[in-house]
């Protein structure tokens, strides 16, 4: 916590508390906000800190000791997203130690019905001093059922989360607890501004090199190769490849129109909404099934996850696969699920033109929620107002499709978390078939023509290769890709 210095002075007054389960009592790992009568944080000196925007806090294994001026005093504790915040204000006094019991209350466990939560993009900087023990501590705190922890290379930063091999860290994890050491391989056209882009590759068995190209290595490395090789390796191993950042690289639609994606990370690492589901939108209405993932990238710096829906028992390998075949809604915190004619996200419900469809909206919540929205080839189709306090419900919406594209729910609300981050969830698309062509499957084509035009015209005349044969290869391969647009138009 950048600005708060730890203190150590036995004249204040201790508080010492035990973080429980309000049905089991025993023990929870959780994240804990104290402000002291002045308004400023306090810790334990030795406590893994919080990273992230909003409230400073510390993780802890479920019980802490902490020194605090005397007078009233406020703590917060959460675990993930799952469990209800619980908040209490106490009079800190001298030669009186106070002891706390601080029990949190799961008010909703999806796991009991299949799904479960994960974050795919992870990394810890250069300067994290304990990565193994956050790395232990990150999963549990956050509730995470999945974390993938990933290399990258920015001109040799020697950063702390690519010391672990890559693969299932199980001596960090546990079999409700997996985390997994992938890759994020990258590259950009300038310092921050994306070139072909991030793209990250989960379920690896080794390492697929190169990590980046071009800028991210020298001033003088080659825009070379492009990522889609990547994609085709992680394949092969068979692992996942999916766009971060939401698809502000280049390469992205191609990666999509060649069918080399698997998913797309939103809300990844923060909010930026309407901008942040553009390129997402324009490629579902093109036909490409591209799930919703998400992550938090530097660090778990926010509630952002993907749940994924396994069918049958838990295994990492389950919930890659459910993430692949599109049963995944993201969130910070509240559970939305959607239903069109009992067929799940990722499946494909055909219909006539006389055909009726019912669509189910379920929505729990222990934060405000402000609205339900039912979006349509990329349009909103219908809203349902929530009213104040409601925390679920269900809302069943019957309508007749006109022609074929997809439907997802998305949810709003004007309530932030301890993150300041918008409260908000959003479910991967159900694909509709009625055996009309939507009309924005041809606006997104034209957008993505238009765009890889730009990126050709760079390709040309500015990027870097070692030899014309490369400069050939890629250009080849961005064309592909277009032509693929330009079939659909």
């Amino acid at each position: 916590m950048a600005g708060v210095e730890a203190r150590s002075d036995t004249s204040r007054p201790i508080l010492h508390g035990r973080v429980t389960d309000h049905g089991t009592g025993e023990l929870l790992e959780a994240q804990v906000h104290i402000l002291d009568p002045g308004g400023r944080p306090a810790f334990p000196l030795d406590a893994i800190q919080k990273v992230g925007t909003g409230l400073a806090g510390f993780y802890t294994c479920g019980e802490f000791t902490v020194e605090v001026p005397s007078g009233l005093v406020t703590v917060l504790v959460e675990r993930g997203t799952e469990y209800e915040p619980y908040e209490v204000t106490v009079q800190a006094s001298m030669g009186t130690p106070c002891e706390l019991t601080l029990p949190l209350h799961r008010w909703v466990d999806l796991r009991k019905t299949g799904w479960y939560g994960g974050n795919t993009h992870v990394h810890y900087d250069e300067r994290e001093t304990r990565p193994d023990e956050r790395l232990e501590l990150d999963t549990r705190v956050h509730d995470l059922s999945v974390m993938v922890i990933s290399h990258l290379e920015r001109r040799g930063i020697p950063y702390s989360s690519n010391k672990y091999r890559v693969g299932i860290l199980a001596e960090f994890g546990s079999d409700s607890h997996v985390i997994d050491c992938g890759e994020e391989t990258r590259h950009n056209r300038g310092l921050w501004e994306a070139g072909y882009g991030h793209l990250l590759l989960v379920g690896l068995q080794h390492a697929v090199e190169p990590l980046s190209r071009g800028l991210l290595v020298s001033d003088s490395a080659p825009d070379y190769p492009p990522l889609c090789r990547a994609c085709d390796e992680a394949r092969r191993q068979g692992g996942l490849a999916i766009w971060c950042h939401n698809g502000g690289g280049m390469e992205a639609p191609v990666a999509a129109a060649l069918g080399k994606l698997d998913a797309l990370n939103l809300f990844d690492p923060f909010w930026a909404m309407p901008e942040e589901y553009t390129v997402w939108y324009h490629l579902l209405n093109c036909g490409f099934h591209l799930p919703a993932s998400t992550g938090s990238d530097w660090y778990v710096c926010s509630n952002n996850r993907v749940y994924v829906q396994v069918d049958g028992p838990f295994s990492y390998d389950a919930w890659l696969g459910g993430l692949r075949a599109g049963r995944s809604f993201i969130t910070n915190g509240p559970a939305l699920f959607v239903r069109v004619d009992g067929c799940r996200p990722g499946d494909v419900v055909r219909a006539g033109p006389d055909h009726d469809l019912e669509t189910e909206v379920a929505w729990e919540s222990c934060h405000a929620v402000e609205r339900i929205e039912l979006v349509l080839n990329g349009e909103v189709l219908s809203v349902r107002e929530v009213s104040s306090g409601e925390r679920h419900g269900l809302w069943r919406f019957p309508w007749r499709p006109q022609e074929d594209g997809w439907l997802a729910a998305r949810l709003v609300s004007r309530v932030r978390d301890s993150y300041y981050q918008p409260v908000f969830a959003h479910t991967s698309p159900v694909w509709l078939h009625v055996g009309r062509p939507a009309a924005a499957r041809a606006a997104s084509a034209a957008f993505f023509v238009k765009s890889l035009d730009k990126v050709l015209q760079w390709v040309h005349a500015c990027a870097r290769f070692a030899d014309e044969e490369q400069r050939a290869e890629v250009t080849d391969l961005f064309r592909s890709g277009q032509d693929e647009f330009r079939r659909l138009l």
